[in-house]
């Protein structure tokens, strides 16, 4: 396994830890293959408060999720860069058909855990290559979660993969994290993937310039941290969650948008 697909072990980590104390998110498939499955992590990859930010980011994706298949309940979705995440299982909203995509080594341990089914099934799927968006399945609207994966595609083939998801769906409504330029060059000398061996990635400071002709377009930028969730926290532990994850200083590392192709697409609004 490569150092980019080894990153999925930090998220993997937080989430079990923090489904284990009974907080943010209850994931047992993940306390599960953790137990089975540890890469030795080290250093900042296992702090407390990053296991916290993991499982908080990894709700505010699930939440999306489900509200988009509430409001597109014929929707196919769409997880690449899937990892070992159990999101298929923490979304209770039915869906028609939902596919995790990732690497074929990593897909090699997810199917150890992961049954396909009629509505589960997972597809080897390399996001810098775009061509491989026109073999899956055509639905008319798209829900895709793209968590923990943008920042590892340069721009060319970031590009390139928006691009091909809008030609393959007439209708695509994606939410992804993005580091900003700054966030990416720091990245370098403080970020828990160095602790896997990962030392290059990449940022976006304007995502509307850089989706400048595309018919991908920005409908809104969410918060990883909402109060909601910070507020399930100890009371100590708020305080030091919220200086180091919510603010100015954090934005300037890393951002949250939700994207919609055709471009200006509107959400339609909850009954």
């Amino acid at each position: 396994m490569n150092e980019v697909n080894r990153t999925l072990f930090i998220p993997l980590y937080g989430k079990a830890r923090v489904s284990q104390k009974g907080i943010l998110l209850s994931d047992p498939t993940a306390e599960e293959i953790w137990e089975a499955e540890a890469f030795p992590i080290r250093g900042k990859s296992k702090s407390k408060w990053l296991a916290y930010n993991m499982a908080m980011r990894a709700r505010v994706f699930d939440d999306w999720t489900e509200e988009m298949l509430r409001e597109y309940p014929d929707a196919l979705v769409l997880h690449i860069g899937c990892g070992l995440d159990s999101r298929c299982r923490r979304v209770k909203e039915p869906y028609r058909l939902w596919i995790d995509g990732d690497f074929p080594e990593v897909l090699g341990i997810r199917r150890k855990y992961f049954p396909e089914s009629e509505n589960y099934r997972m597809i080897p799927l390399d996001a810098s290559k775009p061509e491989q968006i026109a073999a899956l399945p055509d639905y008319g609207t798209a829900v895709v979660v793209l968590e923990g994966l943008t920042m590892y595609l340069t721009p060319d083939d970031l590009r390139g993969f928006f691009a091909a998801l809008a030609d393959k769906y007439p209708q695509v409504h994606i939410l992804a994290d993005f580091y900003t330029e700054f966030g990416a060059k720091a990245s370098k000398y403080k970020n828990p993937v160095n602790d896997v061996g990962v030392t290059k990635l990449y940022g976006v400071d304007d995502p509307d310039a850089f989706l400048d002709g595309l018919p991908v377009g920005v409908v809104r930028e969410h918060s990883f941290t909402p109060a909601s969730l910070v507020d399930e926290l100890k009371p100590a532990e708020r305080r030091v969650f919220r200086f180091l994850f919510t603010g100015r200083v954090y934005r300037k590392i890393y951002r949250l948008y939700e994207l919609a192709a055709p471009c200006g697409t509107e959400r339609k609004e909850l009954s």
